[in-house]
Formats: C-alpha cells, sequence, structure tokens
C-alpha cells in the first residue's frame, strides 16, 4: 500500500514534479491559440497550417493518451512520465526552432504524443504514492494548482509573443523539463499496477516476465487500436483542413479516414484488451453524456481557436490583450468549479448540463459584438463572464456524471476516454468551422474577411451548444446513490475536462 504522506518532504516533491509536468501539457494545450497570427506572419503560413499547428498536437494526444495511461500502468509510471517529459521537452525544443510551418507542425505532432505519455502519468503518480487518506487532497491540490497554470498560460503566452516572441512559447518547456524530470528520478517512488508503489530506484529499464516480484507484467498493448484511432483523427482532420483548397485528394482521405474508423471500432470489439473496450458504452447514460461532451467541446475548441485571432486581427489586441481578455473564463471555473460540483450532487446533473450549455451558447452570440475597435469592458468582457459562468455549470456535473455512470473500478477508463472524446471534438471543430463558415486561406490577413467568417462560426457553435442542451436534458439522468464521486474538485483546463483516476490500494 503505498504510504508517502502529502505534509512529508517527499510528498511535497511529488506533488511540485507532477504539477510540472501536467503544466507543460496543459499550457500548450492553451497558449498556442494566442501564438497563431505572429506564427502565420513570420513563417508565412496560411490558414490550413495554422489549423495544422493546433490539431497536430491534438491528433496524437487524443489518440495516443489512452494507450500513454496503459504503458505507465504496465512498465512503470514513474518511467513513462519521464521518458514523456523529456519527450515533451524534446519537441518543443523542435518547435520553438522550427524554420518552417511543416516541421512546426510535424514537432507539434511529436508534442502530442509526449503529452499522452506525461498527462495521464503525472495523476497516476499521485494516486499510486500518496497515503490513502492523504490521496483526495494531494488529487485536489494537483487539479488546483493545474487550473492555476491554465489560467496564467494565456496571459503568459501573450506576453512571451508580445515579447522575445512566439518561439518562447515552446522554448519555456525546456527549462520547466530540466527541473521536472530530476526531482522525479530523485523523489517519486516506481509504480505499477502489479505492484501499486514501490521505492524510489526499485524498477529497472524494461519489464521482466510475469513472475518477477515487484515488476509490471509483460502484456500486449492495443497497438493497433491506438494507431487506428490516431489514423482516423488525422485523416478525417485533413480531409476537412484541406477541402477549401478543392484538392483531387480530399475525397479519397476522408474515405479512408472514415473506413479507418471503423477498423478502429472492430478491432476494438475483437481484441481480448482493447483500448476502449466497446461494452462501456452499454452504459446509456456513458453514452449520452459523451455525446453531450463532443457538442460541449466541439464549441469549446473552435471558440478559442477563432477568438484569439479575432481579438487580434478585428479588434487590434496584441498578443498580451487577447490573452488577458479570455482569462476570466479560467478565474470563473477555479473559483466556482468545486460548488458547482457541489450543487449538482444536491438538484442532480440533469438541470446544470442543460442550462450550462445555454449559457456558453448565449456567451458565444454575445461574441457578436466583438468587431473592429471593440471595447472590452461593453463588448469582450460580458460574452467572456456569460461563457465562464456556463462552463462552471456544466463541467464538475459532466465530470461527476462520467464517472457515476459505470462501475468504480473503471472510473480511470472513463474519465480517459471522455478527456478523449473531448479533445478529438475540439480538433475537428478546429478542422471543420473555416471550412463551414468559409473561411479562404489568407482569411486571418483581412479583418473584415475573418470578422465576416467569426460571426458565423459563433453561430454555428452556438447551434451545437444547443444541440448539447437538448440531448442532456433528454438523456441524462440522477445517478444512484453511493456512486464514484470526481477527486478533482477544481479544474481550469478549457480544452478537456479533468482527468481521474480509479482508486488504488
Amino acid at each position: 500500500m503505498p504510504d508517502v504522506r502529502l505534509a512529508s518532504p517527499q510528498g511535497r516533491w511529488i506533488l511540485l514534479t507532477t504539477v510540472l509536468g501536467s503544466s507543460m501539457a496543459l499550457l500548450d494545450s492553451t497558449v498556442v491559440n494566442v501564438a497563431l497570427p505572429r506564427i502565420g506572419q513570420d513563417l508565412d503560413a496560411d490558414l490550413a497550417a495554422l489549423q495544422w499547428t493546433v490539431n497536430a498536437y491534438m491528433v496524437t494526444l487524443a489518440g495516443l493518451i489512452l494507450l500513454g495511461g496503459s504503458l505507465g500502468d504496465r512498465y512503470g509510471r514513474r518511467k513513462v512520465f519521464v521518458i514523456g517529459v523529456v519527450w515533451f521537452a524534446a519537441a518543443s525544443l523542435l518547435c520553438g526552432l522550427a524554420p518552417n510551418a511543416g516541421v512546426l507542425v510535424a514537432a507539434r505532432a511529436l508534442q502530442g504524443a509526449g503529452g499522452a505519455l506525461l498527462t495521464p502519468g503525472s495523476l497516476a503518480l499521485i494516486q499510486a504514492s500518496f497515503h490513502p487518506d492523504d490521496r483526495g487532497r494531494a488529487v485536489g491540490l494537483w487539479s488546483g494548482f493545474g487550473g492555476i497554470g491554465a489560467a496564467v498560460g494565456p496571459f503568459l503566452g501573450g506576453w512571451l509573443v508580445d515579447g522575445p516572441g512566439w518561439r518562447w512559447v515552446f522554448l519555456l518547456n525546456v527549462p520547466l523539463a530540466l527541473l521536472c524530470a530530476p526531482i522525479a528520478v530523485r523523489h517519486v517512488p516506481e509504480s505499477d499496477a502489479r505492484s501499486g508503489a514501490l521505492d524510489a530506484g526499485a524498477v529497472d529499464a524494461g519489464a521482466v516476465d510475469a513472475g518477477t516480484p515487484g515488476r509490471a507484467p509483460r502484456g500486449h498493448f492495443d497497438v493497433l487500436g491506438a494507431a487506428l484511432g490516431a489514423l482516423a483523427l488525422a485523416l478525417v482532420t485533413y480531409a476537412l483542413i484541406e477541402a477549401p483548397g478543392g484538392s483531387l485528394f480530399v475525397g479519397p482521405v476522408a474515405v479512408a479516414g472514415v473506413a479507418a474508423g471503423v477498423a478502429f471500432v472492430v478491432v476494438e470489439r475483437r481484441r481480448p484488451e482493447p483500448m476502449m473496450p466497446p461494452d462501456i458504452f452499454a452504459s446509456r447514460q456513458f453514452t449520452a453524456v459523451n455525446l453531450v461532451t463532443l457538442c460541449v467541446y466541439a464549441a469549446f475548441g473552435g471558440f478559442f481557436f477563432l477568438s484569439a485571432v479575432q481579438l487580434q486581427v478585428v479588434a487590434g489586441y496584441s498578443a498580451l490583450g487577447a490573452g488577458t481578455a479570455l482569462l476570466p473564463t479560467t478565474v470563473l471555473m477555479l473559483l466556482l468549479s468545486a460548488r458547482s460540483g457541489e450543487l449538482a450532487e444536491r438538484i442532480g446533473p440533469r438541470l446544470p448540463l442543460t442550462v450550462g450549455p445555454l449559457l456558453c451558447a448565449a456567451g458565444m452570440l454575445l461574441m457578436l459584438r466583438v468587431g473592429e475597435d471593440a471595447h472590452y469592458l461593453t463588448d469582450v468582457l460580458p460574452a467572456v463572464l456569460v461563457l465562464g459562468l456556463g462552463m462552471v455549470s456544466l463541467v464538475a456535473p459532466l465530470t461527476a456524471t462520467v464517472l457515476a455512470s459505470v462501475d468504480v473500478s473503471r472510473a480511470g477508463l472513463a474519465s480517459g476516454i471522455n478527456n478523449a472524446a473531448a479533445r478529438a471534438a475540439g480538433l475537428v471543430a478546429v478542422a471543420a468551422l473555416p471550412l463551414v463558415t468559409g473561411m479562404g486561406p489568407e482569411a486571418y490577413r483581412s479583418a473584415p474577411a475573418f470578422d465576416h467568417a467569426f460571426d458565423r462560426a459563433m453561430v454555428v457553435c452556438a447551434g451545437v451548444l444547443v444541440a448539447g442542451a437538448v440531448l442532456a436534458w433528454t438523456t441524462v439522468r440522477r445517478p444512484a446513490p453511493g456512486c464514484r464521486k470526481p477527486e478533482c474538485r477544481r479544474h481550469g483546463s478549457v480544452v478537456a475536462p479533468p482527468l481521474e483516476g480509479g482508486r488504488r490500494g
């Protein structure tokens, strides 16, 4: 049984390294949006390249995040976490040094793969290391500090873009990794799914056979399922992004993407240990809340991708001003998400999951007021506040409903699937919205053209949110008493719901 106490020096080191690791991935999920106009100008990139700058990261992260958690359970959570930190830092360095958009996009894909290793690993280390009496508080501090990092992200990103330049948005990860990885190796105990928590350094490189005590057993991973899932996302995303150019490859690529998605479902049904067990969707509540997640986070992904550009290209804000303008959404989530979760426990999730998307839809419609020379207090802030209140209303109940809709032994898996679904929805929205709204390759260089398409996009996002609200009202029911409740009470990420771990003894 893990026995590290939170108040001990080792406990504080574990908390520090996990917060640093998760913050690296979380920052790069949010701050890059603020840097997009400058990246486009510096690298002479069209809108499609900017879409790929966001989506290359999301494709590999969403496609591999479940596999990343499984690798940690099998081969050692600390080991896989450290590999993820180093991998992420190396890819970040390549992003910061990228001479052109093609290299940047490739490096972003590598970043996402590193993020898929360290994101679930940071929470798993807390779950596996701390004494059961301290675990809830440790998870709460981890999620709270991570939320602060999410809040600081857009502000910090804007300052870096306006100051030393957009490349430092990526290069900043290198010193963070140089601090994080040695702390993890020195102070974090190794653990795996078989052994629980082990003394630091007890597991060396590679797993041995299943009969060796204290070592992770060898087993088969659903690498094929992970590859097919990521391939399907990549091909569909490519087809959506490249469709405005009228390329002859778009049709065949789209068909190949759908075929890869079908193959993914078939493989998951037939494998003895699938990455995404199909029977988990036998729960109607779990299926319904994931459909609500797709609607909600598709709208969020589109909004945060386009609004940072709108504020700079159309409203004339600096990168720092644009990042700061969107800050209230994260601050509201940090301050009120725990109370929102408590309210949902009393009244049930159905009403919050209906009202929340409707408030978010209203906030996005208020963004129609944000045009040339928009005034922050009268045009931007009301929209951002309404959107933030909507996010506060729905995110905590969404996570609680996901966990309550499956057996407690599958809570970590259910949370991982929900997190991956949210990220996949966001990347599809980033790919599809410019196509749906008629944005040309050079739209972000023209304020009138981008403003017109942005208004259309906000209406589309609001419509998707209304669909999510209707779906929640008609399908979501109150969970049974005594079900699993979230440990991450405070959450500040706008790109995905919080990850929750399984129970570890």
